[in-house]
This record gives structure tokens, C-alpha cells and sequence, in this order.
């Protein structure tokens, strides 16, 4: 293979691949990007992704370098406050505050909120103003064929392009992860998701709040006002069975069981979107590549929704190809390169993916006396300060 259709491939039109696509483009990479499914880009359309992705502050300058940030920042709410309150006492009420605040740390936020669907829609924009970047919805991944001087893919539309890196950020089940034979390792929890935004007459003042009770958190995450009222996107965990009641309670009735679980800090909470159901699992690939290919955000690796942190591991994986790329451009997709990659990767993500296991765990227990010693482990990391912010460093991304 002595000539390329273009440099990099990325499969998937998630959050993830739109901004892989982004970031090599400003890098002045030739970059084609699919995706089976068009993008919904509409927040009350059907299929539109009613979650949100909290941007923490070391995103931000990966964001700016793909063009992104000036387009995102409008829109976005920010983190001021990580507040973590324990309601698992005998009575569904709050027994334990404790607010985790930026500026222990830092002159900024820890991060920027924003909906899954406008993140699609503004990248989408981006990558319509680069030249050397083509998007192609409604296309996907079919084959791959793969040798030591680069790669051929096999697309939906019939055609074949040879490129010389593909990126698989095709999500949990992806077919490129697939291709490659690389094997992973899924933990099942029996939990499920619902995810949705509300409104509330008591302002978040730019406070995540997650509520601890069992069965998984219910974390209230800031928006921007909605219709003239303060919003919020939730993400509420539960086991599999309780989800399902949840999710065919009348309007009414739901309304009244998350206020409930809310514990009211936010007064009575409306339902300002539909809900959605998502799994939750941990899920780790053995290694982050093949010949040819790196596997990024899901296809390598998949966390609960908490702390942040799925997302943001995988701008880490796009960092670490960006540095590598610039750095040896004529090596880029060759062996060395994505060994350097997993090498680099791979023992932080199994850090991390171990580390979000062992809080999802804590936030499922139902024994009361299990609930107490979460409590108790809560106030004990609260109050000393150094292990506090070593946390803190530690979930904006900071190695341990």
C-alpha cells in the first residue's frame, strides 16, 4: 500500500470519534469519519442522547486545539462544587453533606457540562469547516484487511479505503475491536440508568450533586436555565427491575418518586425531557490495539457514570495519540507507535476503570450497617484536607 485515500479512519459518530475526527483534522491529518447512524443533533428528536458529558478541566485545552471550545463554552454550565451527600441512613433523608470544592485546588471549575446531542451537533459543525476532514452519516464499518505498511476498510457504501491509522471509537460492542480479535473483560452489575433532564425551582448554583442511598447514585448534574427555570440533567442507577418500574411510572408518579429520591434539595423536580434506559458495565479490552488500529473512549474501555470519568479517559487516549503522532509523524499507525500507545494507556485505564468499580459497588450497598461505614469512609476522606485534594487531583485526571 504505497498510496492513501487519507490518513486516519475513524469509525463512530459519538461524542468520542467527532472529536478524534476534530483533533487530527486541526493537526492537519487527511481524516474520514462513519458512522452507520446519522448523528440526532435535536434535543427532543427521536433517538437525540438525553446524557450529558462533563468536560474536565484538562479537556479543555485538548478542546481548544480541535477548534471546539469557542463553540462549546456558550453553551456550557460549569463545576464549581462536587457535592456528595449520604442519604443511607434508616430514613430516606440526608445524614451527610460534604462539597468538594474547585477552588481548593485550582482558579478554575472542574469541569463544563453540557448535552450529549448539542456536543453532536457543534462538532459536527466543526468538522464541516476543515477541508482535509470528510464526515460520511449512514456509513459504516464492514471489514478490515491489514499489513505491516497500513490498511484497507471495508465500507457500508461499497467502497474500500486504505488509510494509514484506523481509530475504533465505535462503542462497547465495536465491530473494528472485533476484527481485530482483541478479547475484553465485562462486569456486570444488574444495574441499569435512567437518564434524563429536569427542572427545579431552586437553583444548582453550578453544584453537581450525587445522593447516596443504594441500589447506585442519583446525580443531578447543572444546565443552563430551561425555559426560564434552573435545570439539571440526572442520571439515576438502580438494579435492572427497579429501573423498569421506574421507567413505565406515569408522569406524575415519577415526578414524585424523584423529588423523592432527590430528597427535595432542589424543591419538587419536573420532567423536562423523555427517559432513557442505559446498561451499566465495566468493560476493559486486553490490549488498545492491532495492527493498524487504536481502540479509544468505548471500544476500549467502559466505566459507570460516575466521577466523570468515561469521557474523559478517553480525550487521554486522544492526547496520547496526538503526542505520539506529532511527534513521529512518518510513524504514524506503525507498531511502534501503538505499542507506545497501550504501554502509555493501558495501566492508567485499568486503574481507573478498577477505581470507578469500587465506588459503583459502595453506592449499590442495601445493609444498613454497610451504609454507615460508607458514611463514616466519607467524613474520614472529607476531613483531612491533603487526602482530600489528592482526590480531587486524582479524579481531574492526575496520576496516582
Amino acid at each position: 500500500m504505497s498510496e492513501f485515500a487519507f490518513d486516519i479512519l475513524v469509525s463512530g459518530g459519538g461524542v468520542a470519534g467527532l472529536t478524534a475526527a476534530a483533533v487530527f483534522g486541526s493537526a492537519g491529518l487527511s481524516v474520514l469519519c462513519v458512522d452507520p447512524d446519522p448523528p440526532v443533533t435535536e434535543r427532543d428528536a427521536k433517538g437525540s442522547d438525553l446524557r450529558t458529558t462533563a468536560f474536565l478541566q484538562p479537556a479543555r485545552q485538548l478542546l481548544e486545539f480541535a477548534g471546539l471550545w469557542s463553540k462549546l463554552a456558550p453553551h456550557a454550565a460549569p463545576l464549581q462544587i462536587m457535592r456528595i451527600v449520604d442519604a443511607g441512613g434508616p430514613e430516606p433523608e440526608p445524614r451527610l453533606t460534604k462539597d468538594f470544592d474547585a477552588g481548593d485546588i485550582s482558579d478554575l471549575p472542574f469541569g463544563w457540562n453540557l448535552p450529549n446531542w448539542l456536543l453532536r451537533r457543534e462538532m459536527v459543525a466543526r468538522l464541516d469547516e476543515l477541508p482535509n476532514v470528510e464526515f460520511r452519516p449512514g456509513t459504516g464499518f464492514t471489514s478490515l484487511f491489514t499489513r505491516e505498511a497500513g490498511a484497507r476498510v471495508g465500507l457500508s457504501d461499497g467502497s474500500r479505503i486504505q488509510v494509514r491509522l484506523v481509530i475504533a471509537a465505535d462503542g462497547r460492542n465495536s465491530p473494528v475491536r472485533k476484527a481485530c480479535e482483541i478479547p475484553v473483560k465485562t462486569t456486570r452489575y444488574g444495574q441499569k440508568a435512567l437518564a434524563f433532564a429536569v427542572t427545579h425551582p431552586i437553583p444548582h448554583n453550578n453544584v453537581s450533586t450525587e445522593i447516596h442511598r443504594s441500589g447506585g447514585p442519583f446525580t443531578l448534574v447543572p444546565l443552563p436555565d430551561y425555559q426560564g427555570l434552573p435545570s439539571a440533567a440526572v442520571v439515576w442507577m438502580e438494579r435492572g427491575p427497579e429501573v423498569a418500574r421506574l421507567a413505565g411510572l406515569k408522569t406524575p408518579a415519577f415526578e414524585a418518586a424523584m423529588s423523592a429520591r432527590s430528597c427535595g434539595l432542589f424543591g419538587p423536580l419536573t420532567l423536562a425531557s423523555r427517559r432513557t434506559v442505559w446498561p451499566i458495565i465495566s468493560q476493559i479490552a486486553e490490549r488498545m490495539y492491532g495492527e493498524r488500529v487504536a481502540l479509544i473512549a468505548e471500544a476500549a474501555h467502559v466505566v459507570p457514570p460516575i466521577g466523570a470519568q468515561g469521557l474523559n479517559m478517553s480525550l487521554s487516549d486522544l492526547r496520547c495519540l496526538l503526542d505520539l503522532a506529532q511527534s513521529a509523524p512518518d510513524r504514524l499507525g506503525g507498531k511502534e507507535m501503538l505499542e507506545t500507545y497501550h504501554r502509555r494507556r493501558h495501566s492508567e485505564v485499568m486503574a481507573r476503570v478498577a477505581g470507578v468499580d469500587l465506588l459503583n459497588r459502595a453506592s449499590m450497598i442495601e445493609s444498613q450497617p454497610m451504609r454507615d461505614l460508607r458514611a463514616a469512609g466519607l467524613g474520614a476522606i472529607y476531613s483531612l484536607a491533603p487526602v482530600r485534594k489528592a482526590m480531587m487531583q486524582l479524579g481531574l485526571g492526575a496520576r496516582g
